[in-house]
């Protein structure tokens, strides 16, 4: 059922309970990426990520076009007009605003209306009953729950066969809702009043996609399954479709506002995260805890050393690394405290070339982002390893391997 969708595209409400932990000086989701890949209210969502710290890659993967010249709901419309339903589901202020609008544009507003007054009205929440009394019409029945699965289920529990049932849509079909409704013998009318088309210009979707497979986004969040399946499709054209599973998967989190969003992706065998509540604000919320509670933190050299996307806090210090940088950091902490050869360094750069002078250069950065050059020790005609503090090793590895790392000498680079 698609429950969650337009939910999220109510004002955010103020966060509940305790907030996300956090290092003095900078919001939770400093030093990650976040992609949106929302239409409608992404600058909202935008907002509310940047002021949690993140940095933010907008693309949506979709746009919304409003169907007031479009033959379908002019069809519909009259469809209505001529033999009225039994029932009307409203599913979103907007969309049954637009629908009003558009028939009052091509002279049906006052038929319309008149027709519907007629009509037992569900509507699926309070903003959609703020819209149909606007209209002067006045609802039946509306959800506590605010949920499309609440509305069919008091409509199969009623009894629907032999009733004509009109549904306003919101952009893409409810197969679950209309086809159980057809099964129990309804007739179902929709009424699309907009429906989503690809963006005009691919190019952000493109780069989005890009830094997914790059592993540069920590998180990609979405608002609206139809998003989900446009994205997966625009990763199909281009041949990233595997790449893109693959580091939706392990690597960069898809975070969605609800369980319908997150089918699509789950066809593709993608776990997600999802808030309780269906809206942007705890989505956010949910972010704050879950990219902080995945980042790594180690005891380096004296200090809490907590890798992030594309930056590390050092003692609770935000500190922004360079991405050749942040590689080869990710590169040393998969064995922390182990030597890590600069062969093995190179390879871990983007784009790397032949030249181990590379690492050299890069480490030099590295070090200098961070602001305490003794987290990472070079270990002569070896490589280089981060400094983890002794009391760690029993933690991060031991036997054999451990006391060499132990006896390995260390130099200043």
């Amino acid at each position: 059922m698609y429950d969650e969708q337009q939910k999220s595209d109510r004002p955010t409400e103020p966060p509940t309970g305790p907030p996300a932990e956090q290092a003095p000086g900078h919001g939770p989701l400093a030093g990650f990426t976040v992609g949106v890949t929302a239409a409608r209210r992404a600058d909202e969502l935008g907002t509310l990520l940047q002021r949690r710290g993140a940095a933010v890659l907008h693309a949506p993967a979709l746009r919304i076009v409003q169907l007031a010249d479009d033959s379908e709901l002019l069809a519909a419309t009259k469809e209505i007009i001529d033999r009225a339903p039994d029932i009307a589901v409203a599913t979103t202020a907007i969309g049954f605003r637009g629908w009003v609008e558009a028939a009052d544009g091509w002279g049906l507003g006052d038929d319309l209306l008149t027709r519907l007054r007629g009509v037992r009205i569900l509507a699926r929440g309070p903003k959609v009953k703020g819209a149909i009394r606007a209209a002067g019409l006045t609802e039946e029945w509306s959800p506590s729950s605010e949920s499309m699965a609440e509305v069919l289920d008091r409509l199969l529990e009623e009894g629907v066969d032999g009733l004509r049932i009109a549904l306003q849509l919101h952009g893409e079909p409810l197969p679950g809702f209309v086809e159980s409704l057809r099964a129990a013998g309804a007739d179902v009318v929709g009424v699309p009043v907009y429906r989503w088309m690809p963006p005009e210009d691919i190019t952000p979707v493109d780069r989005l996609l890009d830094a997914v497979v790059a592993r540069t986004l920590d998180a990609v969040t979405f608002t609206s399954a139809p998003a989900a399946a446009s994205l997966l499709s625009r990763a199909g054209e281009r041949g990233l479709l595997d790449d893109v599973v693959a580091a939706l998967g392990h690597d960069v989190v898809p975070a969605c506002v609800g369980p319908v969003t997150a089918l699509p992706l789950q066809a593709r065998g993608i776990d997600t995260v999802q808030p309780e509540r269906f809206r942007l604000g705890p989505l956010v919320q949910l972010l704050c805890r879950e990219l902080p509670g995945r980042a790594r933190a180690l005891p380096v050299a004296g200090h809490r050393v907590e890798i992030r996307g594309h930056a590390v806090v050092v003692d609770d210090e935000l500190r922004p690394v360079p991405p050749a940088g942040m590689s080869l950091l990710r590169a040393l902490a998969r064995r922390p405290g182990w030597v890590v050869a600069r062969a093995d360094l190179l390879r871990a750069l983007p784009g790397s070339g032949r030249d181990e002078h590379a690492v050299e250069t890069a480490m030099a950065r590295l070090r200098t982002a961070l602001g305490a050059p003794r987290l990472i020790q070079t270990v002569v005609k070896r490589g280089y390893r981060l400094a983890l503090d002794p009391q760690a090793d029993t933690k991060y590895g031991d036997g054999d391997e451990g006391r060499d790392r132990a006896g390995d000498r260390a130099g200043d680079a």
